[in-house]
């Protein structure tokens, strides 16, 4: 089944965990070596690959005398700031002795939420890739605030496998794949090799585990396969310390758990809406307005709209709640904050008198809103 699953897979996104290639002392060279002897031998097969790795921090911390995970995003830019070229050296030197050209893409989350940014970001990685180049991504961590960081490259790498239209993401960790259980004490818990849809059951058996050198746990790896299979990617976890892993998987070994792309596929543009652009702002709607949105498939008008809170500015992505507060959909906000405050509650036929202008009647166009799954 894993061998049919794959067999029309060619560009592979590989994120590489700090837990596979670093530890306390710094980064593995045993492990390095491995990995790239692996993109080395699938770049012979056909496959495009781009590398998201981890690392850089853990490369650089020690000679700062940090222990453990730095506790400030200043600490963490110093230690980016000097294993960022190490962690690259490590992959050119190791690909380019294989005949591979290697490229460093440093991302911020903020270069993706801007849609003009983000196109310029996928026509380079298109364009690297037709030059068969290897990519190696990583967020910018020497630049990074809290604001506008990813969070881990788990969510960094979903967001490259849309961004490059990769048709599987393999995730490289510490541990097989997802169990049913904590094996930590559990002897009897099962790997879960194929799993067809990530249901609230499903992200339970996570957990949230973190390692020394890392900032991802197994619960920011389901919502990475969440969000990659939702651009119909498949996802595997696998574990990134086990020999020959990365060739096993894609001749159809049964290996690490299995994430099948969604049947539902969001469109680029609505997955970018739904998780790439961060939401500014959150807008309060009515009964009628929530099931015109929800269920009828309408856009959202002004007439709807009860609260609003946070700012924002006309593009900026907000969250679409109902009376109490709760999230049903995320869209692209046509009026900003202040202008939104004047006509909400009003009928659209009444923008242009209130405001001197208008944009549209909608404040929310159906085709830039996604609902929630």
């Amino acid at each position: 089944m894993r061998h049919n699953l794959l067999s029309h897979v060619k560009r592979v996104v590989i994120k590489i965990g700090s837990s596979v290639i670093s530890d306390e002392q710094g980064l593995i060279d045993d492990r390095l070596d491995a990995i790239c002897a692996e993109v080395d031998l699938l770049r012979q097969k056909g496959y495009e690959i781009i590398l998201v790795s981890s690392g850089a921090v853990a490369a650089g911390k020690a000679d700062l005398g940090i222990q453990g995970r730095p506790q400030t995003i200043p600490l963490k830019q110093a230690a980016a700031a000097i294993g960022q070229s190490r962690l690259m050296r490590a992959f050119k030197e190791r690909l380019r002795s294989r005949g591979h050209v290697v490229a460093q893409v440093l991302l911020t989350r903020d270069d993706l939420a801007n849609r003009r940014r983000y196109l310029n970001a996928r026509n380079t990685l298109m364009t690297l890739l037709e030059h068969h180049v290897v990519p190696v991504v990583n967020e910018n961590d020497t630049v990074v605030v809290e604001e506008i960081r990813f969070g881990d490259n788990d969510n960094l790498s979903a967001m490259v496998t849309n961004l490059a239209e990769a048709g599987l993401l393999v995730i490289l960790s510490d541990v097989d794949g997802l169990y049913d259980r904590d094996p930590v004490g559990n002897p009897d818990a099962q790997l879960l090799h194929d799993i067809e849809k990530i249901t609230p059951e499903i992200e339970a058996m996570a957990g949230d585990t973190r390692s020394t050198v890392g900032t991802g746990g197994m619960a920011t790896k389901i919502k990475a396969a969440k969000r990659a299979t939702l651009c119909g990617a498949g996802t595997v976890i696998v574990n990134g310390r086990t020999p020959g892993i990365l060739t096993r998987l894609l001749a159809g070994e049964e290996v690490g758990t299995y994430f099948l792309p969604a049947l539902g596929r969001l469109a680029a543009k609505k997955h970018w809406i739904a998780f790439t652009k961060k939401p500014r702002g959150k807008l309060l709607l009515d009964d009628g307005a929530v099931k015109a949105v929800a269920e009828r498939g309408k856009s959202l008008l002004p007439s709807g709209i009860v609260g609003v809170e946070g700012g924002f500015e006309r593009g900026d992505a907000i969250r679409l709640c109902d009376r109490e507060g709760v999230e049903f959909a995320r869209g692209v906000i046509s009026y900003n904050q202040t202008e939104l405050l004047q006509i909400m509650g009003k009928n659209s036929n009444e923008i242009e008198a209130v405001l001197g202008y208008k944009y549209g009647d909608e404040i929310v166009h159906r085709n830039n809103l996604v609902l929630n799954s």
